[in-house]
């Protein structure tokens, strides 16, 4: 048999698959494709891949067989129990330092066990979110591999190739251990959701409050992607706002108000509970789609009860529509704060050493959170890389500052309207309970203790040293109660 002429091979032949192979092939690897279903690589080479480099395997023993040492797989099939079944078929056939590469939307638990089983083997895994869609896969993704650090020299060439480049620059470089990839993938696709539900309560504060017609706010929507929201997902919102039906009527209006899920957000929230992480503005997103998909119990619940009263707006409605950009914005902000706080307190527990500023850049272009803005974060970790919080940053500081005044105002007159803004509202209140010095916990540590004995801590000074010296404090607060604690208190 002929020498190996394959430098990578793919797994899965649907849309994004097909379109990741025809991406790479462009950028000069020759690509071996693989499918359960054969048929589908015949299909294949014989339309979408006719004329290319591109060669077809109607086994695993023949992919195996087409590619060059240290062989490159990439898995881009439904996530879950398939990727492992194709690992253990793999197995058997790939030699020390062969590296297999998850570019599905797995969870990271499963990429942290994939990792170490694989490597136990003397294998090598690759866990990698890819963002960008169809169209991302077929001319540039954002991808954020992370696995065994010893598979990035052998795919960053391709990897680096294939992938979005902005000025130059691509938006793929090496996240971290074992399940980094994957994790920051799910904390990329929990900000979209974040992103997603501002632009949804600005559309519905312009409807509904403004009484603005699609058209109108479409061209809101263009004005302000020329500016500091730039982003795809404002472009591409402001497109579908523009669309009409056959009738003349604007799609978006004859759309179900029901939101599903593919469960990526929701896993951003449960990681954010379980890292004891305050990421507000992704869990409210979360909750806001559960509220949406309860139609018929909002239908009913509609009409028997009853909210303020619609009054017409009778306030300078340019500076209105200013504020809103100004909210949007300071609120955006704030989710992004929260997402990145997220990722460091879990890089802390799982000892990964992730690059914040690279992960920033790797989200500038190919993926559906791609902005302008995350420019400036790249900006903000680059100058100090152990950042605490976006908010700390003088650009994004003095941004949030300045958008304060029509963010609150924006918040009050929805709150009059009786208009609901779950994203805005809670990025604002994080906003003020983060800056506040003092917060009402003792209050809820005074409760623990009355009903659980659960003790609490004082606060620092010299009025609280005679308290201060027993730590961990329990009061008989009724005089009925015993002294014995029942768990030390945990920060």
């Amino acid at each position: 048999m002929s020498a190996p002429t394959g430098d990578i091979g793919l797994i899965g032949l649907a849309v994004m698959g097909q379109n990741l192979i025809l991406n790479m092939n462009d950028k000069g690897f020759t690509v071996v494709a693989y499918n359960r279903t054969t048929s589908k690589v015949d299909a294949f080479l014989e339309n979408e891949a006719k004329g290319t480099k591109i060669q077809g395997a109607h086994s695993i023993e023949e992919l195996v067989a087409k590619l060059k040492r240290p062989r490159k797989i990439v898995l881009l099939v439904k996530a879950g129990p398939a990727v492992d079944a194709f690992i253990e078929q793999l197995v058997p056939h790939l030699e020390q330092g062969d590296i297999i590469i998850d570019g599905g939307n797995s969870h990271y638990p499963d990429s942290i066990r994939r990792t170490k089983e694989l490597e136990a083997k003397g294998l090598l895994f690759v866990g990698s979110g890819v963002s960008g869609g169809e169209e991302g896969a077929r001319y540039g993704p954002s991808l954020m591999p992370g696995g065994s650090p010893a598979a990035w020299p052998h795919i960053k060439e391709i990897f680096q190739a294939a992938a979005a480049q902005v000025n130059g620059e691509p938006c793929c470089d090496w996240v971290g251990e074992t399940g980094a990839g994957h994790y920051v993938k799910m904390v990329h696709n929990g900000i979209e959701y974040g992103d997603m539900q501002l632009i949804a309560e600005a559309y519905d504060i312009l409807k509904r409050g403004l009484g603005l017609g699609e058209d109108e706010i479409a061209d809101i929507f263009e004005s302000w992607n020329k500016g500091v929201l730039d982003s795809f997902l404002i472009e591409i919102t402001a497109n579908i706002l523009k669309f009409k039906d056959d009738d003349g009527e604007p799609m978006v209006s004859k759309i179900l108000d029901k939101a599903g899920q593919k469960g990526t957000g929701k896993w951003t929230a449960i990681a954010a509970l379980d890292a004891g992480m305050p990421v507000t503005l992704i869990g409210e997103a979360v909750f806001a789609r559960c509220l949406s998909s309860i139609k018929e119990e909002r239908v009913r619940a509609s009409k028997v009860i009853s909210g303020p009263q619609k009054e017409e707006f009778k306030g300078d409605k340019k500076q209105f529509i200013d504020d809103l950009e100004q909210a949007l914005y300071a609120s955006k902000i704030i989710s992004y704060a929260q997402g990145f706080m997220l990722m460091r307190e879990t890089a802390k527990e799982l000892n990964w050493n992730l690059n914040y500023a690279g992960i920033a850049q790797m989200w500038r272009g190919g993926c559906i959170i791609k902005s302008v803005f995350l420019g400036d974060i790249t900006s903000a970790y680059t100058k100090k890389p152990a950042l605490e919080s976006l908010l700390f940053d003088d650009f994004f500081n003095k941004a949030v500052h300045k958008a304060q005044p029509g963010w609150r105002r924006i918040i009050a007159q929805a709150v009059l309207w009786g208009i609901p803004t779950p994203a805005f509202s809670t990025a604002l209140a994080f906003f003020d309970g983060y800056r506040s010095e003092v917060v009402p916990a003792n209050i809820l540590q005074a409760q623990r203790d009355y009903f659980g004995a659960h003790t609490f801590r004082v606060l620092p000074g010299k009025e609280n040293e005679k308290l201060k010296a027993r730590e961990d404090i329990h009061i008989n607060w009724t005089g009925r109660g015993g002294n014995v604690s029942a768990s030390t208190y945990v920060a």
